[in-house]
């Protein structure tokens, strides 16, 4: 037995605080529900007392976008089977995989028992829920729909990771490939080619111009080799600098999204994620407007922006949404046409849906033909490289043993 500190609802509707003797808490919440009071928060006597709301505000102390998926579907299974936001909450504290995590989500807890709602005592915590996140909850909230709501979200960050890594696991081979060959190619050139220079020199004859390309382009690699790489990295930081002005960054993206078969692939990427959100959003009972102003946060792309900010501002105007996303020209046809029949349905949510999957299983087939065309074409390129290499060589090899001769 333990005695807890505990805080709760009595039945005339005063909150109170006191001191009871229970076997745990779980025990402690029945014994005060027979007597008609609801607990807000409870805490083994002796430990050390926390503030009602406190949610810790440390730089980095918030959670990971896969931390948050794992709880978000945690909780959405405890409250479809029928368990309360408490309880829910401390299920997933108690599994959490690591202490930080558990904290969080502890504070939360005690948020929501001192009465605060649960979307802003998701605000609350640093680095970690969007406005979008956020927005939904409330909006799950406001309808008694909060077991829905989390499912939905859990479906939809589930998807965007899947969506997410199937590009990236897609990538991977095709890069270690390309480094591993251009490794490959640099040693040969610097390391290998310079053993037969002296041999060359002591010859006294001209060497084929592939083998003296191939010398000069070794000796290159050797003195600015590293100059190169120390650029090439100031560079890059200093393009991702200029990036962080609105203007550039518009200018960006917006070419991002035209280079040829990549910006197509971009732009397919882009409408997945538009559509998704926008169904789960109006799936969930928001209004169109309210659910664009949320959007702006989850589209990864401020040219994607600036075209949902108009066909937010036309839709405000009556026009609807299809027909100025439409004028943008930053979306496929399939999307507008997806909207526009969703708009003239009155299913605009569920549409939105319906071209979320065709958008994610069009990225998976752009992405696997990428990687099929991407693989060999490395693998030819870097061995023609290095036949060039060793034919240089054996060229001027076997002039030397004419020479001989």
């Amino acid at each position: 037995m333990a005695h807890f500190h505990y805080r709760a609802i009595a039945p005339g509707g005063k909150i109170i605080d006191g001191v009871q003797e229970a076997k745990d808490e779980a025990a402690l919440v029945a014994l005060l529900r027979r007597q008609g009071s609801i607990v807000m928060r409870a805490e083994v006597e002796g430990k050390p007392r926390h503030a009602w709301v406190s949610i810790s505000l440390l730089p980095g102390g918030g959670l990971r976008k896969q931390e948050i998926t794992n709880i978000t579907g945690e909780l959405a299974a405890m409250l479809a089977a029928g368990q309360d936001l408490d309880r829910a909450l401390l299920f997933a504290a108690e599994i959490a995989p690591n202490s930080r995590v558990a904290r969080i989500l502890r504070e939360i807890r005690d948020s929501v028992r001192d009465g605060t709602s649960f979307a802003d005592a998701l605000a609350a915590v640093p680095h970690s829920f969007s406005r979008f996140y956020i927005g939904l909850v409330r909006a799950g909230e406001a309808g008694g729909a909060l077991a829905q709501t989390l499912l939905r979200l859990a479906e939809l960050m589930e998807r965007e990771r899947a969506l997410a890594a199937t590009v990236t696991s897609a990538l991977i081979y095709p890069a270690v490939l390309l480094v591993a060959a251009s490794g490959s190619i640099v040693l040969l050139l610097t390391h290998v080619l310079p053993q037969f220079v002296p041999m060359f020199e002591q010859s006294g004859t001209a060497l084929p111009w592939s083998t003296q390309m191939m010398i000069d382009a070794g000796n290159l690699i050797s003195q600015w080799g590293f100059p190169f790489l120390i650029g090439s990295a100031a560079m890059a930081l200093l393009v991702q600098r200029l990036l962080r002005r609105p203007k550039a960054r518009l200018a960006f993206d917006g070419l991002r999204l035209r280079i040829p078969l990549l910006g197509s692939l971009a732009r397919e990427i882009m409408a997945a994620r538009l559509t998704r959100t926008l169904g789960t959003l109006l799936q969930n009972g928001m209004p169109l407007i309210n659910a664009l102003d949320i959007m702006r946060e989850v589209m990864g792309n401020t040219a994607g922006v600036a075209a949902l900010e108009a066909a937010s501002h036309g839709a405000r105007q009556g026009s609807g949404l299809a027909r100025p996303l439409s004028q943008s020209g930053l979306f496929p046809k399939r999307t507008i046409h997806l909207l526009q029949l969703g708009e003239e349905t009155a299913q605009l949510g569920a549409m939105a849906l319906r071209a979320a999957e065709l958008h994610e299983e069009r990225v998976r087939l752009t992405v696997q033909r990428m990687v099929s065309l991407l693989t060999p074409a490395i693998t030819i390129g870097m061995g023609g490289i290095v036949a060039l290499i060793v034919g240089s060589v054996m060229q001027a090899m076997l002039g030397l043993n004419t020479l001989a001769q």
